[in-house]
């Protein structure tokens, strides 16, 4: 029986014959097949112990990469005979994903960095696999503002995303609480929106504290880096930069960029807690501009199609206090704060698609109307996504009462920090991402599906690694599988091949949590959660 994660669509075998791999094992790559070559030399033959030399293309004993025009994109054929391994790609991505599928193949030791004994032998049985995914998006967010991750922890979880043919990295890089990006035209983005003074410990409604700063950026070189790594891995990294709200962290930078008639804006700091702050940008011509420099900035080094502007839970408390702001919705004719949001967002939109890019936010963007190219990721539920495609707008369907790794596994009282629903294996492994109420032509705007890991309360990698594992696993398959409808897909079967991941995720060192519960060193007694009781509403 096959323990691959994902599942693929078609395998033809396993039969009694095994193909092994060793020291002559040979490696031929067509043109346009580069990074999986430099992948299987520089991560699966360490892991085996093998240095994969060139050899013929009609060679036996080896590994033969080809691209296929006859296979659509990111679609695979993985043959494995006597004369070895043939990986078939209907592009280079393909080719990359058969690769990863081969790995697994080859049992939990391929997934370290060196070999356990020298000279031990591997094998893969002789079968043929027949796969694509279902999704052209297949994303996870990771929230670095909140909680920074160095940049070798993101680099980490390219590793581990490219382990489960997931190919998009939302960058969630700015928030109230920290800029995480250098921007060489306004360096105080970083000198001070980058490290806050202290952090709570817990939910919002704690009491404990961390007394000491927290903090850190990427610099532009850190960004080109881990944009070339994840290029290699045939991942698209698209950023985040917030806007109109959710900028705290760059109004204690520029104070001018807040509402000054309003609050005294030179008098605040990063903010030290969770939630929503109160303090947005002001919708100034000058806050316009210097937005516009960030993102010429963005632009330059990342190259993603998409740019995602945030555009969520902004309060309005201060535009409506505010006479500059009152002053500017009455100049541009608009229909109150909602209005000016929306004026925001717009802006922006038309900005992106002068310079061949696309726009992407949160379903609140939906306010107002979007200008043709633009996209919508639906975070409160399914209904933003519904709205957007029947729009004609693309979709990303993230709804947080399925799919945010934040919140909590289990019901029991042992769970750490507690956030939002509970969420189980099953729970991930049953959602579906293009709603019923949507017509053929309507779903076919759902560009796939995003899981979204939120870090208040995750401050390190062992409890990132925690709030994703093993549920991020379920999501893959549910982004690249062709499931059957969420009732009747094989959740008993998904966890025996679970059985075998964990030994994969265990040689990757990944915390996940244990089906279980959670291990003595993953609790975290006393620090207090937020969590609902009861089924996530299905909106």
């Amino acid at each position: 029986m096959s323990h691959l994660i994902p599942a693929p669509r078609v395998i033809e075998g396993p039969g009694p014959h095994r193909f092994p791999l060793d020291a002559g094992t040979t490696l031929w790559a067509a043109p346009g097949t580069g990074t999986t070559e430099s992948w299987l030399r520089s991560v699966l033959g360490p892991a085996l112990g093998l240095m994969f030399p060139s050899g013929p293309e009609d060679g036996r004993n080896s590994v033969r990469l080809h691209l296929d025009d006859s296979l659509e994109p990111e679609a695979y054929r993985l043959a494995v005979a006597d004369r070895g391994a043939e990986i078939r790609g209907g592009d280079a991505s393909g080719v990359f994903w058969g690769a990863q599928t081969l790995r697994q193949l080859l049992g939990p030791d391929a997934f370290r960095r060196a070999p356990l004994r020298q000279g031990a032998t591997h094998s893969v049985p002789h079968q043929v696999i027949e796969d694509a995914p279902r999704f052209r998006w297949r994303g996870l967010l990771l929230d670095v503002a909140r909680h920074f991750m160095p940049k070798e922890g993101v680099l980490r979880y390219l590793d581990l995303m490219a382990a489960h043919k997931l190919n998009v990295f939302h960058f969630h890089l700015t928030d109230d609480q920290g800029w995480r990006l250098e921007i060489e035209r306004y360096p105080g983005l970083t000198e001070v929106g980058s490290w806050r003074a202290r952090s709570r410990i817990g939910h919002r409604a704690s009491p404990l504290w961390e007394e000491k700063p927290h903090g850190g950026f990427y610099t532009r070189d850190d960004i080109r880096e881990i944009v070339a790594y994840a290029d290699r891995r045939h991942i698209t990294v698209v950023p985040e930069i917030d806007v109109p709200g959710h900028s705290q962290a760059a109004i204690a930078a520029y104070p001018e960029l807040g509402n000054s008639d309003v609050i005294d804006t030179a008098s605040l700091t990063v903010w030290d807690d969770w939630g929503i702050s109160r303090n947005v940008l002001a919708p100034t011509d000058n806050t316009l501009r210097f937005y516009e420099g960030v993102f010429e900035e963005v632009l330059e080094l990342f190259p993603s199609p998409f740019i995602h502007i945030g555009g969520d839970e902004c309060a309005k408390d201060q535009w409506r206090a505010s006479p500059a702001a009152r002053a500017r919705i009455e100049e541009l004719g608009l229909a109150g704060e909602d209005g000016l949001q929306s004026w925001f967002v717009r802006h922006f939109d038309t900005w992106l698609t002068a310079r061949g890019r696309r726009l992407i936010g949160w379903d609140e963007i939906l306010q107002g109307g979007l200008a043709e190219g633009a996209a919508v990721s639906s975070w409160r539920g399914y209904a933003g996504g519904v709205t957007a495609a029947r729009a004609g707008h693309d979709v990303v369907m993230c709804p947080q009462q399925h799919v945010y790794l934040d919140h909590r596994q289990d019901g029991g009282e042992r769970e750490p920090v507690p956030i939002g629903y509970v969420r189980t294996l099953e729970d991930v492994y049953r959602f579906e991402p293009v709603p019923p109420q949507l017509t053929p032509d309507e779903a076919r705007h759902v560009l796939g599906a995003q899981a979204n890991l939120w870090t208040e309360v995750t401050e390190d990698h062992a409890r990132v690694d925690y709030q994703a594992f093993p549920r991020l696993a379920a999501f893959a398959e549910v982004a690249w599988s062709a499931l059957p409808a969420p009732a009747e897909r094989d959740v008993a079967g998904f966890e025996r091949r679970m059985s075998t991941h964990y030994r994969r995720l265990d040689a990757l060192g990944v915390a996940y949590r244990p089906p279980e519960g959670p291990r003595p060193w993953q609790l975290r007694p006393g620090v207090l959660g937020r969590p609902i009781e009861g089924a996530p509403p299905n909106v």
